[in-house]
């Protein structure tokens, strides 16, 4: 008999799954997702799960995580401080693929170095310029990520680099070779920089994850959900985080495979942050060969094609002011829902929102809150920055008790940008209490927070809405349209014209809208989704029969549905994929481009054979050191030629090994 463990640490909650043999759910639990660190919630939602099941820790033969984590943290803006070594660019390629954007003030050095296309070196490395940053700049940062000219080609110099910065700093190197094989140098050194980012995040989450399964007495290996679906070693997701960008909704989707069985659905998990929607294709996850988007940010990563959109439980409610009616939307930031706040600091939330209530005006922080997350770094943070995490200390406040000039409430936000700080307003969660769809934390600090938000004036100079429970129908009907959106913009990606209008301005076109409102007039319209849609999270039940009425499309909400994160996470299989260029500089010359630097052979065939074993072995490698058995490989060959002179020529071949196997488990 076999007992897996699955584990999903989300935005709001941590979710737990026991699984024996693969065929039958023994178990769920779910703990709330603690930010000051996660292994608290986890280790409650384990002991809860190991409880339910009546199954002693030391049976368990498995144990996987999947996490929403690097995702949140990549929509939200979250992650550490880090710096930028470019080797062979000019400035103006920080300007590229949203370099600039992502390193968000960061330092970046430009060092002269980089190869050329064919792993030829271009220009002498500068390592003195680089002792000189180090010395500057290496101590504030918490990871560095390096981006060599055609590294691809040959990365001896981002090697070297890192070489360099770790006897000098110790502090963690991402190169960006070892993140894609495929050349654009600028998108690789964005995947390197998030990686960077994520790295002192995801480090700590495994670490202290791994530490109190241990504590409960479970020594079963553990394992972790990549954007792809696919399982990896605790010790690879470490080293390269980028990898568990989307390793939460990916995990959703075998888990809804594995609940339903469906073979074509569209897969929508809402969790307390984002909103998750996938297409299942002849019963696997559709993955996106242009790499990874999420938060803005297209990477070099293979994940699941999914469209990931700051919708969820959490969302923050915003006033829409303009227009006579007004109105409200929601996102993209995460808040913690004012019932959940008051469960942990009630008495100073409710006479807080009792004093807002009594005043005759409504104030700009009304129903705002805010505290810190303990055990954080704080490293490089500005005067203005460090004088309010101060002021906050380790207490929950009113914002309007912190903020005491309007130029802190962006110094404030640079701290929640940060992970140093929360805050905490009016969500749809907080409307689902007043509602009464759920009962989960304090309804009644959740009413008072609407009636609040309610008093806000729109255009017209009347209030948004009579009551708390008027404002809570409001956003959940706002919750209803924005999920539609997100669907239909996923649906049209995958089928419209390239050439054509993007996805969301035909989600959004008026034909659509009129066609799903069920026109009836000379002309008669109706619009809705072709295809099935299979509902998850733990919210799907209160939010997404509204969403399949308006759509007009069959909702599946399959049993088990809010934990379907944890179940994919150990019904999934162990994958790693190597990637490797053969090029021609030459007639009769091919070069094969490894990590030790390129080799040069005389046939095409004899380079070919060099590449395949080489990726196989490192494949194979990978996977074994994952803990997978019983391995099969698949080799997929690009192989480009071009017609001269009545013969085909070789320029150059792309090739991939993907070896895959199911991980080694003790059998109890």
């Amino acid at each position: 008999m076999t007992l897996l463990l699955g584990v999903d640490t989300g935005g709001t909650y941590t979710d737990a799954v026991i699984i024996r043999d693969e065929k039958e759910v023994l178990a769920t639990a779910k703990s709330l997702t603690t930010r000051q660190d996660l292994a608290i919630g986890v280790g409650k939602a384990v002991q809860a799960v190991l409880q339910e099941a009546a199954v002693a820790p030391e049976d368990v033969t498995l144990a996987a995580l999947s996490t929403t984590l690097a995702t949140n943290a990549l929509v939200e803006g979250q992650g550490g401080r880090v710096a930028l070594i470019y080797i062979g660019f000019s400035q103006n390629d920080l300007d590229r693929h949203g370099l600039r954007e992502a390193l968000k003030g960061d330092p970046a050095l430009i060092l002269a170095g980089g190869h050329n296309h064919a792993g030829g070196e271009a220009a002498a490395l500068d390592t003195d310029a680089l002792q000189a940053f180090l010395k500057s700049d290496g101590a504030n940062v918490s990871g560095f990520a390096v981006a060599g000219q055609f590294a691809t080609r040959n990365p001896a110099h981002e090697q070297e680099v890192a070489r360099i910065i770790a006897e000098q700093t110790g502090i963690p190197v991402t190169c960006s070779h070892q993140l894609s094989a495929r050349l654009n140098g600028p998108k690789r050194a964005l995947t390197a920089v998030l990686n960077a980012r994520l790295i002192g995040m995801i480090d700590r989450l495994i670490g202290r994850a791994e530490a109190r399964l241990v504590e409960l007495g479970i020594s079963a290996q553990m394992m972790v959900v990549r954007g792809d679906g696919a399982l990896m070693s605790a010790e690879q997701a470490r080293a390269r985080p980028i990898e568990t960008i989307l390793s939460g909704p990916a995990a959703s989707l075998v888990g809804a495979r594995w609940l339903t069985g469906v073979d074509r659905a569209l897969v929508s998990d809402i969790g307390g942050t984002t909103t998750d929607v996938a297409l299942i294709e002849n019963g696997k996850p559709k993955i996106d060969p242009a790499g990874a988007q999420v938060g803005g940010f297209r990477t070099m990563v293979e994940a699941v094609a999914m469209r990931t959109s700051g919708l969820g439980g959490d969302s923050q409610v915003h006033l829409v002011g303009s227009g006579i009616a007004g109105g409200v939307t929601l996102g993209p930031r995460r808040v913690l829902p004012v019932s959940l706040v008051a469960m942990g600091a009630p008495e100073l939330v409710h006479a807080t929102l009792d004093k807002q209530l009594r005043a005759s005006t409504v104030g700009e922080y009304d129903g705002q809150f805010v505290c810190a997350v303990p055990g954080q770094s704080a490293i490089g943070l500005a005067d203005r920055e460090a004088r309010i995490l101060e002021r906050i200390a380790d207490r929950t406040h009113p914002v309007g008790d912190i903020l005491k000039t309007r130029l802190e409430q962006s110094a404030l936000m640079r701290l929640v940008d940060r992970g140093l700080v929360q805050v905490s307003g009016v969500t749809p969660s907080d409307a689902s209490h007043v509602l009464g769809r759920l009962a989960a934390w304090d309804g009644e600090a959740a009413e008072k927070a609407l009636t609040l938000f309610a008093r806000r004036r729109v255009g017209s100079g009347d209030r948004l809405a009579p009551d708390a429970p008027s404002l809570a129908q409001m956003i959940i009907d706002q919750m209803t349209e924005q999920t539609s959106l997100t669907l239909l913009e996923t649906a049209f990606a995958e089928e419209a014209d390239p050439f054509g209008p993007p996805p969301d301005q035909l989600a959004r076109h008026i034909l659509m809208q009129r066609g799903l409102a069920g026109h009836r007039g000379l002309v008669a319209l109706q619009s809705g989704l072709n295809v099935d849609v299979v509902g998850l999270g733990a919210s799907a039940p209160s939010y997404y029969p509204a969403v399949g009425e308006r759509l007009r499309c069959k909702m599946i909400l399959p049993e088990h549905a809010g934990v379907a994160n944890a179940i994919g996470a150990v019904v999934g299989r162990i994958t790693m994929r190597r990637s490797g260029t053969v090029t021609s500089p030459s007639e009769g010359k091919y070069r094969v481009h490894l990590e030790g630097g390129p080799q040069d052979v005389q046939s095409s065939q004899d380079a070919l054979a060099l590449l395949e074993a080489h990726l196989t072995q490192e494949a194979m490698g990978a996977a074994e050191a994952a803990g997978a058995e019983d391995i099969a490989t698949v080799i997929e060959r690009d192989i480009r030629t071009a017609r001269v002179e009545s013969r085909d020529v070789f320029v150059e071949a792309f090739l991939t090994v993907e070896a895959s196997g199911r991980p080694r488990i003790a059998h109890a």
